[in-house]
């Protein structure tokens, strides 16, 4: 009894931690939406499509206790075709007082569209690279983007900081909006009044400069970066380090600076930021180095309720390990590797999330694991539909882009279903392959090429995998019967039936766990492909009992599996006749049995006929296998028949 009390309280644990972990993941997807949410409609700029920035020397002035930047933007850029004139995009609201190649004064003109347009001495042909220093002003456009925001905290301290995703950046400084392409390295010089810390992306090579009331700090980010997470935060942080790494000559130690509000620098949150360095450890075990490894990671603590995650610092409102989880693993899955278009999303959102959901498995176990992937399945299972991979529609919703169910829940476990399928040294070699793929680290990708590397390693067609469950919507229900079948052996009937008709069939390895009575287990991963699939299997014990998928690794609802000497004394008496069969079909049941309902499924678990009675006309039916699901106040029950 002690025994079963203990189990009840970490099954309730387990669930209250599941559900706060899902509640995180809705808050973090909430935040991810809203940053984006006034700007997804924007369309790329075709007026920058000409050239490819290779550089940018950013130079700002700001001061977090007034709403204004004033800026030199010093940029290199390689020409795409000839071209007489070069557009960036940058608003309105900021005015440009000169743009210079080589000293010389170039004459430039802006328009309604958010752009400056500069026209160059001669005509730079293809190939051929310049730099261009832009000189600027004025105070950022108030619009709801929040790309550029000063805040007042409650203690009074004035902080700045800049929140560009996706197309923010042109808020405070010319810029090349392009998703599609990533600038080679960046150097970044902040002054502002010397009382406060300013942060951005990669490494501060020397100290900060004092001149007068002003400060100024250099960093250096020297890997390809987008503009959206090229960032600015200003205020008068407090800096605590760490470090990650094992200290070995394969992973050598690298810096943690994180930039805390000086009001909630405290032992509680020293105990949360402890993780981190763990969680950055379990990464690069289980996915490769750090992609920034010769920079830093850190945090620095903003106003907007989330995180983001800018290349080397995430901006983070707090610090749950769910959120610091998520985005650390962003550095690899969204930063390293960003996905090519909107459609694609899942792959900086769906498999980061499952990247926290192993912190989970790791750090507290399996059977936390097993109720935060329970989370996910009822989160997922809550609707009938709902496609991973988006439609040129669905594109454009915000809301539909960031879908808490669909893309962050419904991607982590189409990822820990690839996981299933491949097991865990294919699935962790083709993770590592991917991000290693130099046609695709420090770039972009889409949904094939990741496709692609899952079957050169696993030898594998994910052709219909992928066909299921990232481009069409739903998921199954599965009825699964056992029984003894003779010394050693037990035979396993599986039957399925679909959420929603754009799947005929979801092909899956289906986890099932044999029990004895002397508390003995059996796990059996059986490759499902069709209805009334029978297994048999080699058990060294009796069966007495049959669960499906205990630890739920699979999107699927409302499943029952049955096992039992007197179940199968039923089945055996249940008896369906004639078959084949050409017009009339006749169940026969044992008169003290309540037939609840009977459904005529084809050999795919669609549903062709349905009826109460034990009389059918399947005259109309197509010819071959069928099933009679037979819904019985004693269970569920499958009878296979052929239709002439």
């Amino acid at each position: 009894m002690k025994n079963f009390y203990i189990l009840l309280l970490l099954s309730y644990v387990s669930g209250i931690l599941a559900q706060s972990s899902e509640m995180e993941t809705k808050n973090i997807a909430h935040a991810e939406m809203k940053s984006a949410s006034a700007l997804i409609n924007l369309a790329v700029n075709p007026n920058t499509l000409n050239y490819d920035i290779t550089y940018h020397k950013l130079e700002f002035t700001v001061d977090p206790a007034v709403y204004f930047i004033t800026g030199k933007v010093t940029t290199t850029y390689t020409a795409l075709a000839n071209i007489n004139t070069i557009t960036f995009d940058l608003a309105n609201e900021l005015l440009v007082s000169s743009v210079k190649k080589n000293g010389v004064s170039l004459s430039f003109i802006r328009n309604t569209n958010n752009e400056l347009i500069i026209t160059l001495p001669s005509t730079q042909t293809t190939g051929t690279s310049n730099t261009l220093e832009i000189m600027y002003s004025g105070a950022p456009p108030v619009n709801g983007f929040n790309a550029f925001t000063i805040q007042t905290r409650g203690n009074g301290s004035k902080t700045l900081y800049t929140l560009s995703e996706p197309f923010g950046a042109r808020d405070w400084w010319p810029c090349k909006q392009d998703l599609n392409d990533k600038v080679n390295s960046i150097d970044v010089y902040i002054t502002a009044p010397s009382q406060y810390i300013s942060v951005s992306n990669g490494i501060e090579p020397a100290s900060p400069v004092i001149n007068g009331a002003n400060k100024t700090t250099h960093f250096h980010h020297g890997y390809p970066i987008p503009a959206y997470l090229i960032c600015m935060a200003v205020t008068d942080y407090t800096v605590y380090n760490q470090q990650a790494g094992l200290n070995t000559a394969a992973s050598p130690y690298y810096p943690i600076i994180n930039y805390i509000y000086p009001e909630n620098y405290n032992t509680t949150l020293q105990t949360q930021l402890a993780e981190t360095p763990q969680i950055l450890n379990l990464y690069e075990t289980l996915v490769g180095p750090y992609p920034f490894r010769n920079e830093k990671y850190g945090h620095a603590q903003f106003g907007w309720g989330g995180g983001m995650e800018h290349t080397t610092v995430s901006f983070m409102v707090g610090f749950g390990r769910s959120l610091i989880a998520h985005e650390m693993a962003h550095q690899w899955f969204g930063d390293k590797i960003t996905c090519g278009t909107w459609k694609d999303i899942w792959l900086n959102e769906g498999i980061t999330e499952y990247m926290s959901g192993m912190v989970v498995e790791k750090f507290d176990g399996n059977p936390s694991f097993t109720s935060w992937k329970s989370s996910k399945i009822n989160s997922v299972t809550s609707q009938a539909n709902g496609n991973l991979y988006l439609t040129d529609a669905q594109s454009t919703d915000v809301n539909r882009i960031f879908s808490s169910r669909l893309t962050y829940n419904k991607g982590a476990m189409v990822t820990n279903m690839i996981r299933l399928k491949m097991g865990d040294t294919n699935f962790f070699q083709a993770l590592k392959n991917y991000l290693n793929d130099p046609a695709l680290a420090y770039g972009y990708a889409i949904t094939p090429q990741f496709q692609a590397h899952l079957e050169a390693v696993s030898g594998l067609s994910f052709t219909e995998f992928f066909n299921d469950w990232v481009y069409n919507q739903g998921y199954p229900t599965y009825t699964v019967m056992a029984q003894n079948w003779g010394a050693g052996q037990a035979k396993i009937t599986i039957n399925q039936t679909q959420s929603d008709p754009s799947v005929s069939y979801f092909e899956m390895p289906v986890p099932v766990q044999l029990m004895g009575s002397n508390g003995q287990t059996f796990d059996a991963l059986l490759d499902n492909t069709t209805n009334g699939q029978e297994f048999i299997v080699s058990v060294p014990f009796s069966v007495t009992g049959v669960l499906f998928d205990p630890n739920k690794n699979i999107i699927s609802k409302n499943n029952t599996s049955t096992l039992g000497t007197d179940t199968f004394e039923l089945a055996k008496a249940i008896e369906i006749y004639p078959n084949p069969v050409s017009n009339e079909l006749h169940i026969q049941m044992p008169s003290d049995i309540t037939v609840l309902k009977i459904t005529i499924l084809n050999d795919l678990g669609q549903k062709v006929l349905g009826s109460k009675a034990l009389d059918f006309t399947v005259s109309s039916l197509s010819s071959g296998v069928h099933f009679a699901q037979i819904e019985t106040s004693e269970g569920t029950y499958y009878k296979k028949f052929i239709k002439k």
